[in-house]
């Protein structure tokens, strides 16, 4: 799909804003919603978030358009400088782009990506929300780390399999259709 290194770029890019926004959502929501609301008192995990002042992240409280930030920051350098390449290199050395039907080869990139990506921000994760009032200790980081694994990677494989990759790569066309048929007239010619 991306042809050049600035499209690349402006793919990551949608695919992280699309993508944190559903992880903060899933993260906050389903796996630690009702939780937070038996915690709080409250009806709804919104209120709950609010009663308690934020977000706990790196041993304090943040409001939630922050814990987006740091998450899309983190995100997106991580897609940049390691998801996107070595999941082009780990589906090229099981499929030959050439030769292999475009969709199973983004298939594979897909699996790649979340294979890469899920531990990796699962251990960031791990680190930004560990309990430091308890203390550090790195026992406690890695069992967090497995069990956000164990919680995410399902969610990360379907939707970027089934929601995510397909609407991006729908709005990365519409975006650069342009681009696109002058590619495909310069592939014809």
């Amino acid at each position: 799909m991306p042809k050049n290194q600035f499209q690349r770029m402006m793919f990551a890019l949608l695919t992280v804003i699309i993508t944190v926004h559903a992880y903060v959502f899933y993260s906050l929501y389903v796996v630690n919603g009702s939780t937070l609301m038996a915690l709080n008192g409250k009806n709804s995990v919104l209120e709950a978030i609010h009663a308690q002042g934020g977000v706990y992240m790196f041993g304090q409280y943040l409001p939630i358009w922050a814990v987006v930030l740091i998450e899309f920051a983190c995100a997106y350098l991580l897609e940049v400088a390691v998801g996107s390449p070595c999941s082009f290199k780990l589906a090229s050395r099981v499929f030959n782009p050439k030769t292999t039907h475009p969709v199973l080869f983004e298939c594979a990139i897909i699996c790649a990506t979340v294979g890469i990506m899920c531990p990796a921000m699962s251990f960031l994760a791990a680190f930004m929300y560990y309990p430091y009032y308890g203390g550090f200790h790195i026992v406690t980081l890695l069992a967090n780390w497995l069990k956000l694994v164990c919680f995410n990677f399902p969610f990360a494989f379907f939707t970027q399999m089934f929601f995510i990759q397909p609407l991006v790569r729908t709005v990365f066309k519409a975006v650069f259709v342009r681009d696109m048929e002058t590619g495909k007239t310069a592939v014809e010619a």
